[in-house]
Parts: structure tokens; C-alpha cells; sequence
């Protein structure tokens, strides 16, 4: 073996004693960290805690929806990956299964339900339902430590101040004792416990349903349950309000009038033809609630008339898929059948795909919503409107046809 040149082996020397990237991030994490003392003094942490609990955090750089300098953006946005279509999301097999459960649910702990639906004014079927999709009735322990999660995003995440508060807040509830740090886990976006909270729904809706003098939504059910009740009473539910009606649509519907801001007596929708399809005649006092139109497919798939509660589920979880898969979930608990109409897209665009679609709609000033690579009811109307300007077929739904139809009128 031939012997290393001098100066080979001074570089190699000088490689070895200066600090690498990851350690060089990483020593800015923990002086990231320790600045956030004065905060969570503020909010009432102990010393204590706070050192006991930061000591040797690391941050975790495989997390989603990060921003790292001089590396891609990591997460949803820049996964390679399909976004799911309606059926591979809603699947009747994983409904069928999580409804059977959500029955059986239903019966042994109907005491506490009533109790938690008389106070809150929210459908049993419908926190069992968020439940079951959140944590698969608790069967679904989340992998991630909830601490490490929001530091990491407070860090380098996309919604840097958001997750600042809500680290901020972690310390707290450990320093409270509700949760030990063990038990304390979390999604990527750092939602705990059965029914999935940041640590701010914890404070801003969390419920001691069991009357032991805490709340803690990560082993007992009946403060798990109440307090997704409670957080969407807080947010607007209106008692007694079905979440949505699938419908059958006219051929002549405009998709582009698909968006929150139309909305119309369900009466007047029936007027212009459309039908429900659950087999329930609609009652004079649902006649007149106003409801907007969902068509999470375009033209193609099922059709939805939706009220002020399916916009309440979704600010539980800003997704309309989300939004569909509990609602549809808790008819099934309260006894409803499958979707009458079959969902037909059998692939969607990527998510950068969908970006660049996104921006080049908002360059035309068909879209001013947020660039996320995700084709909600804003997006597919806009996708909608663009069709009717270039003379496409208006279907609302983001293909390759548009997508190519967009850059090349560039």
C-alpha cells in the first residue's frame, strides 16, 4: 500500500477537525432552543422542566415541510408520489371496517356518548368517526416524539411561528404532568392523543369528561371524544345539521360554482334538479339551510351538497378528502349505506404538477388561494374556469390536458 503524500494527509487532518453540516445545524438547533426559554418562562414552565425536557434534543430533518438551506424542500410538496384519488382515500373497505368498530363502539360506551352529544350538541357518530380515522380507535399509536416535532418546525419549518407557540406549549403540558414524555406522540405536524391535537387545541379545547380533575386525551376516551366535540362546537357546529347530502347533479351544473362562497338554500339547489341519493326525503326545515356544492372529482364521481358543518369538520382538518372520509364514516356508524355514486379518477396529478398548475392559474388571475399541490374545491373551480376561457372541456378536475394547455400558453 502506497503511503499518503503530505498534503494529503494535513487535508485529511484539517477534515476531521472542522465541524460538518449536520453538526453545524445542529449546534444552531440547540442555540435555537435554548433562546425559547424566556417563553416558556413566560407561560409558566419551570426551569426545570424545560432544562430536563430540551436536554440533548436533537432536531429531526425527515420530517415533512421543511425548509433546510441549500437542500430541497422536504415534504408533501415536493414528494414525487401521487396525491390519492377519492378512492384509494375514502376506500369501502377501510369505511366498512372502522364503521363495524364504530357500532360496536357505539354500544359499549353509549352512556358517555350521550352525555358528551347532550353537552356539545355533536352526533356520537360523528366524534366516534374522528376518532376511528385519526388513530384507528387508538389502535394507530402515532411514531413520532411530539417535543421533537414541533422544535423541528419551529426551527425550520414552513409555519415557523405557529410551531414556536406550540413547543411552547408541549413544555407546558409536560410540565403540568398531564402527559408523561413517553406517551407524549405525535404526527409529523405534531398532533396527539386519540383524536389528534396540536398542543393548542389541548388548551383550547381539551374536556376532563371523566371527571378525574385532568384532561388527558391520551388514555381516556371520554375526554378524547369530548373534547373533538367540544373543539367543534367551539368552531361552529350547528346542532341537529347534517354534515352533507350526495346528490345526483344535472348535466347542466356548472363545476365552477363548486366553492364555499356559493351558497344556496338546498331547496333552491333541488329546484335546479339536483336529487338526493341517500334514500331520505329532505325535511322542511333542511329545505331551507344553505349549502354549497362539492364535487370532489370535477364532473366525474359523486356530487355533494354541503352545509356550514362539513366547513366545521374541515377546520378540524383542512382537507376535503379528510372532510369526506369522516362524514361518510359517521353516516355508516348511524346506520347509512355506501357512496350511490361511484368515484371514477383513477389517477391525479403529482403534487409539483399540481403547484405549477397552481401558479400559472393565480399568473392569470383564475386562482389567489395558497400554492400547496393540492386540488381542493378553490383549485378545481379554477381549473374549471381556465377551461371555459381556453374553450376545453369544463370538467374541473386538474389532468395533464390542462396542465399541458397551461404551458403552452406561456
Amino acid at each position: 500500500m502506497r503511503a499518503l503524500p503530505l498534503f494529503a494527509l494535513a487535508l485529511l487532518a484539517a477534515a476531521a477537525v472542522l465541524p460538518s453540516p449536520t453538526r453545524a445545524a445542529d449546534a444552531d438547533f440547540t442555540r435555537f432552543v435554548a433562546s425559547l426559554w424566556p417563553e416558556a418562562r413566560d407561560a409558566g414552565v419551570s426551569r426545570e422542566t424545560f432544562d430536563r425536557e430540551t436536554r440533548g434534543l436533537e432536531p429531526d430533518y425527515g420530517l415533512p415541510d421543511l425548509v433546510l438551506p441549500g437542500r430541497p424542500a422536504t415534504g408533501a410538496p415536493a414528494q414525487p408520489e401521487f396525491v390519492r384519488v377519492p378512492a384509494d382515500y375514502v376506500k369501502e373497505s377501510a369505511i366498512a371496517r372502522l364503521a363495524d368498530e364504530g357500532r360496536r363502539l357505539l354500544r359499549t360506551n353509549r352512556a358517555a356518548l350521550d352525555r358528551i352529544e347532550a353537552r356539545f350538541g355533536v352526533p356520537a357518530s360523528m366524534v366516534l368517526a374522528i376518532w376511528g380515522r385519526e388513530t384507528d380507535y387508538g389502535r394507530s399509536p402515532e411514531r413520532h416524539d411530539l417535543l421533537r416535532v414541533v422544535a423541528t418546525q419551529a426551527f425550520v419549518g414552513r409555519r415557523k411561528d405557529q410551531y414556536r407557540g406550540e413547543f411552547v406549549l408541549a413544555l407546558k403540558i409536560l410540565d403540568q404532568g398531564a402527559v408523561t414524555r413517553k406517551d407524549f406522540r405525535a404526527s409529523w405536524a405534531g398532533a396527539t392523543g386519540l383524536t389528534q391535537f396540536l398542543p393548542s387545541e389541548y388548551y383550547g379545547h381539551g374536556v376532563d369528561q371523566d371527571g378525574d380533575g385532568r384532561v388527558d386525551i391520551w388514555h381516556s376516551v371520554p375526554d378524547a371524544l369530548a373534547s373533538a366535540a367540544k373543539q367543534l362546537a367551539d368552531k361552529g357546529w350547528r346542532p341537529g345539521v347534517r354534515w352533507a347530502w350526495e346528490v345526483w347533479a344535472p348535466a347542466t351544473v356548472d363545476c365552477t360554482t363548486g366553492v364555499p362562497e356559493v351558497r344556496r338554500p338546498i331547496a333552491s339547489w333541488l329546484a335546479d334538479g339536483f336529487a338526493p341519493l341517500s334514500g331520505k326525503a329532505v325535511s322542511p326545515g333542511e329545505r331551507g339551510e344553505p349549502a354549497s356544492l362539492l364535487q370532489p372529482e370535477g364532473i366525474y364521481g359523486p356530487s355533494f351538497l354541503v352545509t356550514a358543518n362539513y366547513f366545521v369538520i374541515k377546520a378540524y382538518n383542512f382537507s376535503d378528502l379528510y372532510v369526506l372520509f369522516v362524514g361518510h364514516l359517521a353516516d355508516r356508524i348511524a346506520g347509512g349505506g355506501p357512496f350511490a355514486t361511484p368515484w371514477s379518477a383513477s389517477t391525479q396529478l403529482k403534487t409539483t404538477s399540481v403547484e405549477a398548475m397552481q401558479r400559472s392559474l393565480a399568473r392569470r388571475g383564475f386562482y389567489a388561494d395558497t400554492i400547496d399541490g393540492k386540488a381542493g374545491m378553490l383549485t378545481r373551480a379554477a381549473v374549471g374556469a381556465y377551461e371555459k376561457s381556453a374553450g376545453l372541456k369544463v370538467d374541473c378536475w386538474p389532468s395533464e390536458t390542462v396542465l399541458r394547455s397551461l404551458e403552452a400558453a406561456r
